[in-house]
């Protein structure tokens, strides 16, 4: 982006169009219409433009000296250890939704605390380009009732003792064990 806009990047004069404060897509100072020209672009296929970072949450449940995790079953981390959580609904609180997709993933039920973290999570293809970006606001729970069950986008679920989590170990999503330990200190 520079000060008069991102470019755009389409049509014959490709690079020169602009968009003004308003919003208005603009070339050579000039407001561009449905009449003008505008040819294929000519670089490699590119994906689909993310059009927004998705708000979503995941629980933090402590029991104890344990905390819960689920197996993702769908990407960016399908086939995963992570926290239950998911995508933040229109008109709910951070503790709501945490709460909700708690639930809906594992049946337990939680007391919602205080956010302890905010992660970006950036999906990338094998050519790096951007299919998804989420933004995670972590948020601590203390696990009130219930046994985990698996359900929605969760393939397992189960309590993992926190002093076993390690940063490098293969099959969980990354900063779990970084969130685990935040949580689990007092």
């Amino acid at each position: 982006m520079n000060r008069r806009g991102p470019e755009i990047g389409l049509g014959r004069d490709a690079g020169k169009e602009r968009m003004d404060e308003a919003g208005a897509v603009t070339q050579k100072g000039r407001k561009m219409t449905l009449a003008d020209p505008v040819a294929a672009p000519v670089a490699a296929p590119v994906a689909a433009p993310v059009a927004a970072p998705v708000a979503a949450v995941i629980a933090v449940v402590r029991r104890g000296a344990e905390v819960l995790l689920v197996r993702r079953i769908n990407p960016p981390d399908a086939g995963l250890w992570g926290f239950p959580g998911g995508r933040i609904e229109a008109g709910e609180t951070l503790a709501e939704a945490a709460l909700r997709e708690l639930h809906e993933e594992t049946g337990v039920s939680a007391r919602a605390g205080a956010v302890i973290d905010a992660l970006d999570v950036l999906d990338r293809d094998a050519g790096g380009r951007l299919r998804h970006h989420f933004i995670l606001v972590a948020v601590a729970c203390d696990w009130l009732a219930g046994e985990p069950l698996a359900a929605d986008d969760a393939s397992d679920a189960a309590w993992f003792r926190v002093a076993d989590l390690h940063p490098d170990a293969p099959g969980f999503s990354r900063d779990v064990s970084a969130l685990a330990r935040r949580a689990a200190a007092p």
